[in-house]
């Protein structure tokens, strides 16, 4: 059969019309890391009409272990995780389109870019991005697939706009470890067992198969055996601040919009500027401090006991501190 989607097309909740269904809708994933990759592939593979990719991030040799759309050289070039998963994803299925974007996910940031979204899945690493993430798609309404993973474990819910619990209605009913991969680690089989619940609501989304929607919240460990789907539609609060009677939305306002941020466990801050950085020109400044990597998209350079990333968007990572004011030391030195 020359069908690239035939087995898919033979599965009869997809079927021809499901298929069909499915080349015309478009899926917004924030963060390309390890749920981000995966998800993406299968996405491409399935026949996704359109991707649109975010990240803020840049490929090293500890994300090889379970983000799987990236390579050694990416590592070693310091790709942007965005940049290269679009790469490999038009390997895949060059008829998908792929939209890449190096950047933050903030309410200003993302508003644009969910223009004709139909779907948002959830593969960043911090909470914060997701409180964010939780006002602006219920403003909207967007429906989203959250899903988190550390060790062995990880969970995943589907949160329709006005219908199911919000997160924070999770987050006020559901205890959730404030653990990171960085910290605790992570072994790829909890990445793939998120996974394989988000890209499967994902198709049900798509294919607008609702009533086969999981309206329960999954959590397990797979490491110690456990698996559990609980029962959350009593989360849902008349007086929450997001999905509630009254929203405010108060993620969405300026001062969670933050400029400089400790990146959870990975002795990193994140300095922001809305200035664009001309990678040429900052090159010739700190030729003098050392060795220098750059590509199209950043440039790294080591001084003293840090490694430094300038985006050309205007953000910098300070690698070796969770110091903010030592950060921002470090970052007046050799910018200004």
């Amino acid at each position: 059969m020359t069908d690239r989607y035939s087995r898919q097309k033979l599965f009869k909740p997809i079927g021809e019309k499901g298929q069909h269904k499915i080349g015309q809708k478009h899926v917004l994933i924030i963060g390309c890391g390890a749920l981000g990759t995966a998800n993406a592939d299968n996405l491409a593979r399935s026949g996704i009409g359109k991707l649109t990719l975010i990240d803020r991030d840049y490929v090293e040799y500890s994300n090889l272990q379970r983000q799987q759309l990236f390579t050694e050289s990416d590592a070693v070039e310091q790709i942007p995780k965005a940049i290269a998963a679009k790469k490999r994803l038009t390997e895949i299925n060059s008829n998908v389109v792929v939209d890449a974007h190096i950047m933050d996910a903030t309410s200003t940031s993302l508003t644009p870019l969910l223009d004709g979204v139909d779907l948002v899945i959830d593969a960043t690493d911090n909470f914060e991005i997701r409180l964010i993430m939780n006002d602006l798609l219920q403003k909207l309404t967007i429906p989203w697939l959250f899903g988190t993973c550390v060790g062995s474990s990880g969970m995943s819910f589907t949160i329709l706009p006005n219908q199911t619990p919000c997160l924070q209605c999770l987050l006020d009913a559901t205890p959730m470890s404030g653990a990171t991969c960085d910290s605790v680690g992570i072994i790829s089989s909890a990445v793939q067992m998120v996974v394989v619940h988000q890209t499967t609501e994902a198709f049900k989304i798509l294919v607008e198969d609702y009533d086969a929607l999981r309206t329960s919240l999954v959590v397990f460990d797979l490491w110690n055996n456990y698996y559990q789907t609980i029962n959350v539609e009593q989360a849902r609060r008349s007086e929450c601040p997001t999905c509630g009677k009254e929203p405010d939305y108060k993620y969405l306002s300026y001062e969670f919009q933050m400029k400089t941020e400790v990146l959870c466990g990975r002795n990193t801050v994140q300095i922001r500027s809305n200035q664009e950085v001309y990678l040429e020109e900052l090159a010739k400044r700190l030729a003098h401090i050392g060795p220098i990597k750059t590509n199209t998209f950043l440039l790294s350079i080591e001084y003293e006991s840090y490694r430094i990333v300038f985006f050309k968007d205007g953000r910098t990572f300070i690698h070796g501190t969770n110091s903010i004011e030592r950060a921002k030391s470090v970052y007046h030195k050799l910018v200004g």
